[in-house]
């Protein structure tokens, strides 16, 4: 009785062992198919972000990929800093006019011009050029680029652009900011427990010297600020050259010949005029001394003779 009894007993325990083993297997399966399904929904901040991420790089490929081949580049993602400029120049036939229709642009979708100098060549062949530096917010750029470019202002000459990344320099600046920030926070609680005099100076000096730093900082903050919230285009316009002078061919005859002849017989006579004369203070100390030289021969000759005679 007792054996069977615990014989019961035993296969009892190994039915619900093995009950138990089998409903562990089953949660364990259910918890891994939820986690591996697609439209099981994700912890906040673990899993979000790299769907973010994987997202954003698809669309910017995307756009890469469809990026037309136009006058400007789509214009980079609102996290990152970005300083655009370009140059242009154009030949306009009034540059006047078109200086204007530039500022008309220009101030139409909210930029003003920086700088405009005017003048024109010092040669017959150089007409008036006016240069004009504008500047554009950036999410205008690219249709106001396009005017500026286009036939209507007139010939384009010459147009280049450029796009400078300076996203890790405004955050290294900004940075550096909330830093001086903290550290000026951080010193005026000190003076207010300064010990003595002494350390009261001190910390003083050391604000004194933050604060001047920070200052710089703010300075190329708005600096940067403004250059990546405006973009730089560079204008120069030019007014079409004028026509050369019209040579008239020339005609052959015999008129022509002895006109030509009796011109080059005149710079011959001219130089050689020019030559004589120059030779001739020459001539006349050559000659006095020929005669200088001929008198003292024949006076000696002579000399010679009354001596031979008198002997």
């Amino acid at each position: 009785m007792t054996t069977t009894v615990h014989a019961r007993r035993c296969a009892f325990g190994g039915v619900i062992l093995l009950a138990g083993c089998l409903l562990l297997a089953a949660c364990a399966g259910g918890s891994s198919t939820s986690a591996s399904s697609p439209g099981a929904a994700a912890p906040r901040g673990v899993l979000a972000a790299p769907h973010a991420a994987s997202g954003s790089s698809a669309a910017q490929g995307a756009s890469a990929a469809g990026r037309p081949a136009g006058l400007t580049a789509n214009l980079a993602p609102s996290d990152e800093s970005i300083i655009y400029t370009a140059s242009i120049e154009v030949r306009a036939r009034d540059v006047t006019a078109a200086a204007r229709r530039v500022t008309a642009i220009v101030e139409a979708v909210g930029g003003y011009v920086s700088n405009e100098t005017a003048g024109s060549g010092g040669s017959s062949t150089a007409g008036e050029t006016i240069g004009i530096t504008v500047k554009i917010p950036v999410p205008a750029y690219p249709a106001a680029l396009a005017q500026l470019s286009s036939p209507a202002l007139g010939k384009q000459l010459h147009m280049s652009q450029q796009a400078t990344d300076v996203t890790q320099e405004v955050a290294n600046v900004n940075s550096l900011v909330t830093s001086e920030q903290d550290a000026i926070n951080a010193l005026d609680g000190l003076l207010q427990h300064a010990a003595s005099v002494a350390d009261l100076l001190q910390v003083q000096q050391q604000i004194s010297a933050d604060q001047s730093t920070l200052n710089s900082l703010l300075a190329q903050q708005r600096a940067l600020n403004g250059e990546t919230s405006y973009a730089t285009v560079a204008m120069t316009l030019v007014s079409p050259q004028p026509p050369a002078p019209h040579k008239k061919p020339a005609k052959h005859s015999f008129l022509t010949g002895l006109l030509a002849g009796w011109r080059a017989l005149r710079h011959a006579g001219g130089w050689l005029l020019t030559a004589v004369g120059a030779a001739l203070p020459f001539f006349v100390i050559a000659a006095v001394l020929a005669g200088l030289g001929y008198a003292g021969r024949r006076r000696y000759l002579r000399r010679r003779a009354g001596e031979s005679t008198a002997g």
